[in-house]
């Protein structure tokens, strides 16, 4: 899990570059933030660092000025000390965890992750999952969900998605009790490119996605 920076490492992070993410700084600076899970070092030549999706809300939520953000939503925002978690469904939601503040962090993370996917992939693409994503597979596919604007379940398991581990490799489960909503979840994963098939649990009936990244 990736670690909170420190008042030196913010300010690498804050000063990386905007479009690209990338960083300068000492070898012993970067390897540190790649250590914190907050960047990572590109496989290619020269192999610059370049921030996380966990870096790059870093840096977006100091870019915005609490005068910006005005006292309510500044107030909502997450603390940049944390590191962001896409709501994979059935926790507790945090106190700020709702409205333009959450919407505002999901998007940026997304687009964190979009990068991420272009400056890893030989080709630069951004239309399939990149390593990252095969690791944290979860983690991976509910972003995906939640900055298409899927609702995660609550607490009580009422309607909303589920993203949940299998024993299958590479292969997550996505559950959702309305059938249309199912169906949109399916749709979301395959844009964001991952192979979709819905399935029938045996025991319970109940319908679900099965979900892989696609590797081509």
């Amino acid at each position: 899990m990736a670690l909170s920076p420190t008042a030196a490492q913010r300010r690498i992070i804050e000063a990386a570059d905007p479009a690209t993410g990338r960083l300068r700084g000492t070898p012993a600076q970067l390897a540190a933030l790649v250590k914190r899970g907050l960047a990572f070092r590109h496989p290619r030549p020269p192999h610059d660092h370049f921030l996380t999706p966990a870096g790059h809300r870093i840096r977006e939520a100091a870019d915005v000025p609490e005068a910006v953000a005005g006292p309510a939503e500044a107030s909502a925002a997450p603390d940049t000390g944390g590191v962001f978690a896409a709501r994979v469904g059935g926790e507790e939601a945090a106190p700020g965890d709702t409205g333009p503040a959450r919407l505002r962090e999901v998007r940026g993370a997304w687009q964190g992750l979009l990068e991420l996917r272009r400056m890893t992939h030989p080709d630069g693409s951004t239309d399939r999952p990149c390593a990252w994503e095969r690791s944290h597979l979860v983690r991976a596919a509910a972003l995906a969900l939640e900055a298409a604007g899927h609702r995660p379940a609550g607490p009580g398991g009422d309607d909303g998605y589920r993203v949940r581990a299998t024993p299958q490799p590479e292969a997550v489960a996505v559950y959702e009790p309305d059938g249309d909503a199912l169906r949109g979840c399916a749709a979301t994963l395959e844009r964001a490119g991952w192979q979709v098939g819905e399935h029938t649990e045996p025991r319970t009936r109940a319908r679900y996605l099965l979900a892989s990244p696609r590797k081509v």
